[in-house]
């Protein structure tokens, strides 16, 4: 591994040790700190509980600037920065759910420069505040870290508009600072498909990126299908499987907030106990619900896919979906939670029978999310009618209530560029097609009806087509048939 004059292997090697307790690195976490180091952009792609984070965080800290670390959710961001200040590094983060004087805090923080890693939500990179002061031209900015990059993918479109304006930001800063400053920018994500790395590469204008890519494959990892004839078979199928991981930990996923409540109520109704967890709580409830599982106090949360990013439990031996998810890779991010102590693990997903008769809730659920994606597609070309062809975001959404939507779905159809975080471009051409997440829905399904090796089919999905050449996993419930 060569590590740049500036920066000796053994410094590198004396900070890990010093910072996480470890005497060396697992591959090829020495080789992305050191592409890091070397301020070049990289796509890294590593499993679940691979060590991710210390391949950004160490670079950073072992830097005189600032690392801005992009992250989809508050939960991500508060225990990455929880373990870096106990560790008495300098981190801080910004989201909407801190207090006036929290947030002021920080600001003053980065002003200072006293900041070696700063987490923030793409929102809040592109809030006029803070990007106000990190246009400062004596503010040194080493990298941009987007973690948990498929988030870019999965919600860019439209949940999260201002995942597609990312790719304007190296350029916007590079005007405010000094000539020959360089700003590199490094992607992870645990799961990406090929056409899915290729919209991350290419939404965030990547330059030649180091890859790091290393399959999915678990071998504790056991995924099993199962269908539920009726909601109430459902029902008992869950309480089966709870009944046989009895005082395991584990994690049940819902689609919605609804979904975690009333079934979360329906167990401790029964005498278990257990916690609902979603994206609507409060900072405070959420904390309280991370540490009881986390303790041991609650064997199982019934959550959303709120929960899990970045929340590290060793011992999980289960994971449940009562209801599947839309996407493969949040299926496989979300299974990934279990077994990362390396023991056997379940990965029980529910689904209704495929005529839909008995049980037509995952039909409806499918089809209610296809026809919302629709719905926002088609209010984006009506827009481009109305919309200036050249504009400010913010204008734009003064007058339009979908502006900001309509606006990442066609910079994502390839109808748009964005000139610089805030203004725009639309471009004399017709889109490219359906969005990336109908697309998903359908390999999902097939994920979920195949009878071949449940693993070799999210081996080849995701890119490793060779190595899924006449794979048997052996432990899926197709293998085991």
């Amino acid at each position: 591994m060569n590590i740049p004059h500036y920066i000796s292997l053994n410094e590198v090697r004396t900070a890990l040790k010093q910072v996480w307790g470890y005497d060396d690195f697992r591959p090829p976490q020495g080789e992305i700190i050191n592409s890091l180091l070397s301020q070049k952009d990289a796509l890294v792609i590593m499993p679940t509980g691979g060590g991710k984070s210390i391949c950004f965080q160490l670079p950073a800290l072992l830097k005189t600037g600032l690392t801005l670390v992009v992250s989809p959710l508050v939960a991500l961001m508060e225990n990455q920065v929880e373990e870096l200040k106990q560790k008495n590094q300098k981190a801080a983060l910004l989201h909407s759910q801190l207090s006036s004087f929290q947030r002021r805090a920080t600001l003053q923080a980065l002003e200072k420069q006293q900041l070696r890693l700063l987490y923030l939500s793409p929102e809040n990179l592109l809030s006029p505040p803070v990007w106000e002061r990190l246009c400062n031209p004596e503010l040194k900015i080493n990298g941009i870290i987007l973690d948990e990059a498929h988030c870019l993918v999965q919600w860019g479109d439209t949940f999260r508009p201002a995942y597609q304006r990312l790719g304007a930001v190296r350029p916007g800063l590079l005007k405010s600072k000094p000539a020959g400053t360089k700003i590199s920018i490094a992607a992870f994500t645990a799961t990406a498909d090929p056409s899915a790395q290729q919209i991350i590469s290419t939404v965030l204008k990547l330059q030649q990126p180091d890859s790091f890519k290393l399959n999915p494959y678990r071998a504790n990892l056991q995924p099993i299908v199962r269908i539920a004839w009726t909601p109430k078979g459902r029902k008992q199928q869950l309480l089966k499987f709870i009944q046989k991981h009895q005082n395991q930990a584990g994690l049940i996923y819902v689609r919605t907030r609804k979904d975690s409540e009333e079934l979360a109520a329906w167990l401790t109704e029964i005498g278990y106990k257990t916690a609902s967890y979603h994206a609507g709580l409060g900072a405070t409830e959420r904390r309280a619900v991370e540490a009881n599982w986390l303790g041991g106090k609650i064997p199982f949360v019934v959550c959303t896919c709120a929960f899990g990013m970045g929340i590290n439990k060793a011992d999980v031996r289960w994971i449940i979906h009562f209801h599947a998810p839309h996407l493969l890779s949040e299926y496989v991010q979300e299974i990934g939670r279990a077994g990362r102590d390396g023991k056997p693990a379940e990965a029980l997903t529910l689904i209704s029978e495929p005529t839909g008769f008995l049980d037509g809730e995952d039909k409806q659920r499918q089809q209610f999310f296809e026809q919302q994606m629709l719905k926002q597609q088609q209010k984006a070309q009506m827009l481009v009618k109305k919309l200036p062809k050249q504009g400010e975001v913010t204008s734009v959404i003064k007058q339009f209530p979908d502006g900001a939507t309509a606006l990442s779905l066609l910079h994502s159809s390839g109808q748009l560029q964005w000139i610089d975080p805030f203004n725009y471009q639309i471009l004399n051409k017709s889109g490219n097609g359906l969005n990336k997440q109908m697309q998903g829905g359908k390999q999902m399904r097939e994920y979920l009806h195949t009878k071949k090796c449940r693993w070799q089919f999210l081996l080849a999905t995701f890119g490793f087509g060779k190595e899924a050449e006449n794979w048997r996993c052996g432990h899926c419930d197709n293998c085991r048939k």
